[in-house]
């Protein structure tokens, strides 16, 4: 029996360099909860950041017993409340990110004929094949044209089950962004809304847990 996984994907968003700064520095936090409720955490894929150390999403492998009901209360926005790290006397002081947990989408959740999947070698730097056989999956959403590559794991099974995981995730920010009008609104929901609806908050350099 293969060991449960999900992946949780964190994310700044469309938000301001401060929020990738946070990212950066709230994946430590969930990966050393994490592991101290047992389940194993591996990062699987980073997009930088504006600024050294920081992101502007990070994506997981959590994977052990229950991990659906140990990862629960990180899944939604998290606040940290604190000075901007790159503009001392900006005003403003509540920043916002978010944590989404994604599995194997069910079957009837796709439409197979709109997808191509495509089965190759797994690649490391420079283009040097790190395995004999085709492990990596890359798939295409026909009427987006979104596509995905997941090579990070050991099996085919497993990178087509992150590659969908990642498509679903692509295909759920498209649906989000194109429902938003405008950047001014944007703006407004994600203050009005955000706010009050925190699943974990966090003060300062010492990053104390107050919810």
């Amino acid at each position: 029996m293969s060991t449960p996984t999900l992946w949780l994907q964190m994310s700044a968003g469309r938000c301001p360099s401060e929020c990738e700064w946070v990212v950066g520095r709230l994946v430590p936090v969930l990966t050393r909860e994490l592991t101290a409720r047992g389940l194993a955490v591996e990062e699987i894929d980073r997009a930088p950041g504006t600024n050294t150390g920081d992101a502007r999403s990070v994506l997981l492998r959590v994977s052990g017993p229950e991990v659906a009901s140990r990862v629960a209360d990180w899944l939604g926005t998290v606040q940290w409340i604190g000075a901007s790290p790159y503009r001392p006397h900006h005003k403003r002081k509540n920043w916002f990110v978010s944590v989404a947990a994604f599995s194997e989408p069910s079957a009837e959740h796709w439409n197979e004929r709109e997808l191509s999947i495509e089965t190759l070698r797994a690649s490391g730097p420079g283009g040097q094949h790190v395995n004999r056989t085709e492990s990596a999956v890359r798939i295409t959403h026909r009427p987006t044209a979104l596509s995905v590559l997941a090579q990070e794991e050991r099996s085919q099974h497993l990178n087509r089950r992150l590659a969908l995981a990642r498509l679903a995730a692509l295909l759920a920010e498209r649906a989000e962004q194109q429902s938003r009008a405008a950047e001014d609104q944007r703006w407004r929901q994600h203050t009005q809304l955000e706010r009050g609806n925190a699943v974990r908050i966090y003060r300062g350099a010492t990053w104390q847990r107050e919810r």
